[in-house]
């Protein structure tokens, strides 16, 4: 199995990323329709049925209050699918093996995956962006903090993603996380409501939850709206980050999920 070495193998971490493009582009719908889709239904409920009946929220729109949420949850649904299918179906089909014996080093390996999630959700992202704006949904306040929150989530869930795929033994253990963290995690993250709503009593189960910094990171991005101070958010989601990439990096080192 492959372990550390000098120097960056650029052929092998072209041919992962190859690889998985094209395993992507061929499910275009699931990849990128279905959550484009999905936002403009958003756009179309929240705009114009829900918004009609509540006319803001937090000072602004309750459109423009609500779509960066939206779309953050499209940014960790496409990341964590993307990679968590990548490596399962790589171990299920056995040709993870390849990648194992190939001159590469864990590192590549995984910067060789994230590099397609990375693309998937950024992909995503814009596309519901530019939706927003054409209907008037949202602004851009700040585009190199956009791009932080798009790239910086989609590599946690990426790679937690490669976590679930290594540990997953059926594909319904894929979902384990998806069921159980992200979705009532993302609902209950500021998507619909500011901590101010919610009782006194309930406020801390905001702040303890990692995805309210990750919605209100990229609200802040795009129409200025935000609950807590810019550094926190940064902060917490750099060091997240980089604790789950030496993560991945030391289960891949002990070959965990790998050595079958």
């Amino acid at each position: 199995m492959s372990g550390t070495k000098s120097g960056i193998n650029w052929i092998g971490l072209y041919t992962i990323v190859r690889r998985e493009v094209s395993r992507m582009m061929r499910v275009p719908i699931q990849a990128f329709i279905a959550p484009w889709i999905s936002a403009l239904l958003f756009i179309f409920i929240f705009g114009f049925v829900v918004g009609g009946r509540i006319s803001s929220i937090g000072g602004v729109p309750y459109i423009r209050f609500v779509l960066p949420g939206i779309l953050m949850m499209n940014i960790v649904n496409a990341s964590f699918l993307q990679s968590s299918t990548a490596i399962y179906f790589s171990r299920f089909l056995r040709f993870i093996e390849e990648t194992l014996v190939s001159p590469m080093s864990y590192s590549e390996m995984i910067a060789g995956n994230l590099a397609v999630v990375v693309v998937r959700s950024t992909v995503t992202a814009i596309g519901i962006l530019l939706m927003g704006l054409a209907f008037g949904a949202t602004t851009v306040q700040s585009i190199p903090a956009f791009l932080f929150w798009v790239v910086a989530v989609s590599m946690i869930f990426g790679l937690m993603g490669i976590v679930i795929g290594l540990w997953s033994k059926s594909f319904e253990q894929l979902n384990v996380l998806t069921v159980f963290f992200i979705t009532p995690l993302s609902m209950v993250g500021g998507v619909f409501n500011t901590v101010e709503m919610l009782p006194p009593w309930l406020r801390w189960l905001a702040w303890a939850n990692p995805f309210f910094y990750f919605i209100n990171g990229i609200r802040h991005s795009m129409i200025g709206f935000s609950e807590t101070p810019a550094a926190v958010g940064y902060g917490f989601t750099t060091i997240l980050a980089v604790v789950m990439f030496l993560w991945v990096l030391r289960l891949y080192s002990r070959g965990y999920g790998l050595r079958e």
